[in-house]
């Protein structure tokens, strides 16, 4: 994703960024990234109402709408997907707006794929509205299970509940959810976040608003198939299917069947990239 550019300089600089499957498809370059608010944790990201433990405050914009909406028409013009990250519930419903706004003045322009980066914290009232536009949700089930034991105290029991990482929710929406781990905020290895997801178990045991869980299947999805459509590039990845990249990765267990409480356990043995091993665990080379 491009950022860090002012939006003239980007307007002018943007057609070169552009990459295709560079280095054999080991690059693409065709989508911009916006930052609108800030952090939970931190009481930055951008709320509808204040912090319960700082009533002062509903949060930070870190950039004026007004800001993130040119860059937005800037990235229409040139082509280019447009990823903001919202954290709060304010944040998402600015963007939504924008992109609504944009997607409107532009309806020849269709597959626009633009994302919401995190899409943590969402009024009940906005939720529809990322399948009726089309605005892919791209999340990370870890951020579920490391915010959990605190998140309350920063938007209260209530607003908790009906607000934040609403994987289910917006899954049954319709809406496109993908998955990750937002390195190097947290660790890069994918498997806590998939066990994040599907269990919603925090570090300190609890369950964080279990009905938000998806099933492994749909955790799945939303680290393979999902992805690859989010980057457009659901031709070449995501599958193992004859005609795309051999891309897989080989655990020590199956994932989609060991006891949850193990899916935490598993381990890389083998990555595949275009068809040729290029990491193996130590344990497996030393049996060769």
């Amino acid at each position: 994703m491009v950022r860090g550019e002012s939006n003239a300089r980007m307007d002018s600089l943007l057609d070169t960024y552009r990459m295709q499957g560079y280095g054999h498809g080991y690059l693409t370059v065709h989508s911009i990234k916006r930052q609108i608010d800030g952090a939970l944790g931190s009481n930055g990201a951008w709320l509808l109402e204040p912090y319960v433990d700082l009533p002062r405050s509903t949060g930070l914009a870190l950039e004026q709408p007004e800001s993130v909406q040119r860059a937005a028409e800037i990235a229409m013009k040139h082509g280019f997907q447009v990823n903001t990250h919202a954290i709060g519930d304010r944040a998402n419903r600015e963007t939504l707006d924008i992109y609504e706004k944009l997607f409107k003045a532009n309806p020849g322009k269709t597959d626009l794929r633009w994302r919401i980066e995190h899409a943590q914290h969402i009024n009940p009232r906005d939720l529809p509205r990322f399948k009726q536009l089309g605005v892919i949700a791209a999340m990370q089930g870890i951020h579920a299970v490391s915010d959990g034991p605190w998140v309350a105290t920063k938007l209260g029991p209530e607003r908790t509940k009906t607000t934040s990482y609403l994987f289910r929710s917006l899954w049954d929406s319709g809406a496109i959810v993908t998955n990750g781990t937002d390195t190097p905020v947290e660790d890069v290895d994918p498997i806590p976040s998939f066990y994040g997801t599907v269990s919603r178990v925090t570090k300190d045991g609890i369950v964080f608003l279990p009905e938000q869980r998806l099933t492994r299947a749909e955790a799945l999805k939303s680290y393979t198939l999902n992805n690859a459509y989010a980057s457009f590039q659901e031709k070449e990845l995501g599958s193992i299917t004859v005609g795309k990249l051999a891309d897989i990765t080989v655990l020590s267990k199956d994932i989609m069947t060991v006891p949850e409480k193990e899916i935490p356990l598993a381990r890389v043995e083998y990555t595949i990239v275009g068809g040729k091993i290029k990491y193996q665990s130590v344990a497996k080379a030393a049996l060769k």
